[in-house]
């Protein structure tokens, strides 16, 4: 028999056990990985069997035991070791404390003196060093000497962390940072009431100052501002559209993200659009090296996801996930469908209704170098309603096909590179599109009518970070932005057919200084944009100060103007099948404005011993808003006319912990005022003006068990009643002044449940139940009057969800 040698005459193992079963009788069992590449000296032929297994034990420290009918397993044995080293800061030589070292099995955290030790089983498994504030290292075991403690030196990483004032805002995983941010980490999230999926637009809903006016994550009101006034981002690239359902889930995948930062106020210089506020959303930043993947089932959709190892610098994160309701329409599928079919042309004489939605997402990141790292990202959303009406015409049945269709397509590439210790550089391109579109078969018309709505950018952003020394790092950067909308318009009798197309390119440079001692923070940022459509120029200063004092206070204020070019208008009559009735625009010279925001803020917190408090008072104006896209359901809903509103408004949060239960309780006061001087009324409120809301709740964690239960509060929106004894005049309701009535007060209860389990060895399980509105509370979000065909006048209440019912399970591998 030959044999495959190595340059030591060495022979692989694989030909030895070929040889052996061959020469005696008896068969090796064992998992190819397990001697795959293993060379071994050649044993001798005139022993036995029992002394070559001895030989090999010894070559290749693998373990060989005897089995029952001449069977021979070959194992890797459960050898450990310990590694150990001291931490040093590579500019200062001071040793670090609390750094993670984490290996595949153990972690451990290093000492006062940056000493650490750490138990290993496997020479070459990959040993991560993370330390806030630094660049992970990631080393192989088998480099680190035997016996010897030597000390690893790390470089500080050039970035923006801002640092953490409170911890467990509202619930564990929310913090507040120094300059103004809300930061979600949903790797350590506990549990918020009538939730059971980590909904990043549902989170931020259960934070003061935010709102949705009609219970939706595509109308996040973030201190009284409308949706379209939010920039939304998914890992740097802005997307623009939000949600699945039409409105009513995230139509970001939970598994793909990690992080969430929201902004309300104080934003980063770098950033540009969303006059109200901006959340950003970041998938995971780490090369993983162990293969995991999750499926998951509730009552809406089902998902998987998949987090691939390539080689030991690079990974892949894929998710997908996709509606059941062509399987089984549960009760919460029901209870969703009947929300957004309000105030629509879905009727229950519709027949063959099909609903169905889906997404995708990818991202890679490849550590290329310790100083370069590149990340790809890719993400696919589309939802897609179908039905069918007849109508019987001389005894003949007709049939007519409706549909809408609404999607998103998102691909951008990051690529980070460190040139020294002291700078930094970032480059990202990033191309994203939304189309919605509507066909609408008209029977009593006789019309097909057919509707588009495009949105398509391309983007890119280079900045680079200087930091001079611990205290003072220096942002630069530049940014440029392409944005395209059409809107279509097309009916088949009588032929008639608009498109318009337009084109906004901006160029923007941005700078931003922070500066950090032990207790205070100072971010002082100006950003300078050229719009060549208009040929403007429009500065913006942004400030964020934090000064610790007294040892538990901190005071905060926040500042910024902002601008967006971009903006949505709503038609309440025939746009999209009255289901999505949004559709973007771009400013037009004086017809369409560009918005303008300016706002500040002042904040007060305490926290000591479990107990946090917060106080923020705030002012905004934000002006060029468009009356077609503030929903008026009165005289004023076709006004082509131009405004404004200012919101001044105070937030308030108390946040407890007792050991296991955690309580908090916010309430939020704030007057929004609008003016319109082409409206008879030139000054009136907000059509989502919520003057008073509060928000108490509690959650209760044992072991492996969740739960969290919540009420919410708020005053009723303003709303336009017609004036009582002389409602209709010829073919017009005669209306009372704008918004000078109230809905009524809006409440509801929610409650649910996790509980997180092994199934097997490396198998784990999570499983849930939530109820939203658990009382079926017949809140009313919204209230319009028509006149019949009768010439009489006809109330109109939009609903949101009652009881609605949620269950998941998830297998993670």
């Amino acid at each position: 028999m030959s044999y495959s040698q190595n340059s030591n005459d060495k022979i692989l193992l694989v030909d030895i056990i070929s040889d052996l079963e061959n020469r005696f009788e008896y068969k090796f069992t064992y998992a190819d990985d397990t001697i795959e590449d293993i060379y071994v000296s050649k044993p001798k032929r005139n022993i036995s069997i029992e002394q070559i297994l001895e030989f090999l034990k010894k070559e290749t420290s693998l373990k060989f035991s005897k089995l029952a009918n001449n069977f021979i397993s070959i194992n890797k044995k459960n050898v450990s070791f310990v590694i150990c080293g001291k931490l040093e800061d590579k500019r200062t030589g001071l040793p670090l404390e609390s750094a993670t070292i984490q290996g595949k099995k153990n972690s451990s955290i290093s000492k006062e003196d940056g000493s650490f030790e750490l138990e290993i089983s496997n020479p070459r498994e990959t040993i991560l060093i993370g330390h806030l504030g630094y660049r992970t290292i990631y080393r192989l075991a088998d480099s680190f000497r035997p016996n010897e403690c030597a000390p690893i030196f790390m470089n500080p990483k050039i970035e923006t962390l801002s640092e953490v004032i409170l911890n467990d805002y509202i619930t564990k995983g929310i913090d507040k940072s120094a300059d103004g941010s809300l930061q979600i980490d949903y790797n350590n999230f506990d549990i918020l009431p009538g939730l059971i999926e980590t909904d990043v637009l549902q989170t931020v809903q259960a934070l003061p100052g935010i709102h949705s006016a009609d219970e939706t994550v595509s109308n996040i009101n973030i201190r009284g501002g409308t949706h379209d006034q939010n920039l939304i981002l998914w890992d740097g690239i802005k997307m623009y559209q939000s949600g699945h359902f039409f409105g009513l889930i995230s139509a970001f995948n939970p598994r793909l993200t990690k992080k969430a930062v929201l902004l309300k106020n104080g934003t980063n210089a770098e950033y540009t659009d969303g006059v109200s506020g901006t959340i950003i959303m970041n998938t995971d930043e780490n090369v993983n090296d162990d293969f995991n993947m999750s499926v998951g089932l509730n009552m809406i959709n089902a998902d998987a996801f998949m987090d691939i190892p390539i080689g030991k610098k690079s990974s892949l994160q894929i998710a997908g996930r996709k509606s059941i309701s062509d399987v089984v329409e549960s009760p919460t599928y029901e209870e969703y469908f009947k929300r957004i079919s309000q105030d629509s042309e879905l009727t229950p004489e519709n027949e063959n209704i099909i609903f169905d939605f889906y997404d995708v997402g990818l991202r890679w990141n490849y550590n290329i170098s310790d100083n370069d790292n590149l990340r790809v990202n890719f993400l696919a959303i589309n939802n897609e309603l179908v039905f069918t009406e007849n109508i019987n015409t001389n005894t003949i049945e007709e049939s007519r096909q409706s549909s809408l269709m609404q999607n998103s397509f998102a691909g951008g590439v990051w690529y980070e590179r460190s040139w020294s210790e002291t700078f930094k550089s970032v480059l990202q391109v990033y191309e994203t599109d939304y189309l919605l579109k509507a066909v609408n078969a008209n029977f009593q018309d006789g019309q097909r009518f057919l509707q588009e709505n495009i949105v398509s950018e391309t983007g890119a952003k280079l900045k680079t970070y200087y930091d001079f020394n611990e205290a003072i790092t220096l942002l630069n950067g530049y940014q440029f932005i392409e944005t395209g909308v059409s809107t279509l318009n097309d009916i088949d009798e009588p032929p008639f057919r608009i498109k318009e197309n337009r084109v906004i390119r901006t160029h923007s440079t941005f700078s931003q200084l922070y500066y950090k001692s032990k207790s205070t923070k100072v971010n002082v940022g100006v950003r300078y944009n050229f719009n060549e459509k208009f040929d403007s120029h429009i500065i913006e200063p942004r400030l964020s100060f934090n000064q610790k004092f007294l040892k538990y206070f901190n005071v905060e204020v926040l500042g910024e103007f902002k601008h967006q070019n971009i903006s949505q208008l709503i038609n309440e009559q025939n746009d999209f099948l009255g289901i999505e009735k949004r559709k973007w625009i771009l400013s037009e010279e004086e017809e369409i404005p560009i918005i303008k925001s300016k706002q500040a803020s002042l904040g007060l917190y305490y926290n000591r011993k479990g107990l946090l408090m917060s106080i923020e008072g705030y002012y905004k104006t934000v002006e060029g808003i468009k009356a077609k896209g503030q929903r008026f359901r009165n005289e004023f809903e076709l006004e082509d006319a131009i405004g404004e509103y200012t919101v001044i408004g105070v937030d308030f949060l108390i946040n407890k912990r007792f050991n296991d239960i955690n309580t908090w309780m916010s309430y939020s006061h704030a007057q929004n005022n609008y003016i319109f001087t082409a409206f008879s009324d030139e000054e009136f409120p907000n059509n989502i003006d919520i003057r008073h809301s509060l928000a108490v709740g509690a959650s209760y964690t044992i072991n492996n068990l969740k739960i969290s239960t919540g009420v919410n509060w708020n005053s009723g929106l303003p709303t336009t009643k017609p004036i009582a004894d002389n409602p209709i005049s010829g073919d017009d309701i005669n209306f009372e002044k704008i918004n000078s009535s109230r809905l009524d007060e809006y409440l509801r209860l929610d409650i649910s449940a996790t509980y997180d389990f092994k199934i097997a060895k490396g198998v784990l399980a999570h499983t849930g139940v939530s109820v939203w509105n658990l009382t079926n509370s017949q809140n009313v979000i919204n209230k319009y009057y028509r006149i019949d065909q009768n010439n009489a006048l006809q109330e109109e209440n939009e609903f949101p969800l009652g009881l609605t019912p949620n269950v998941t399970f998830r297998v993670s591998f």
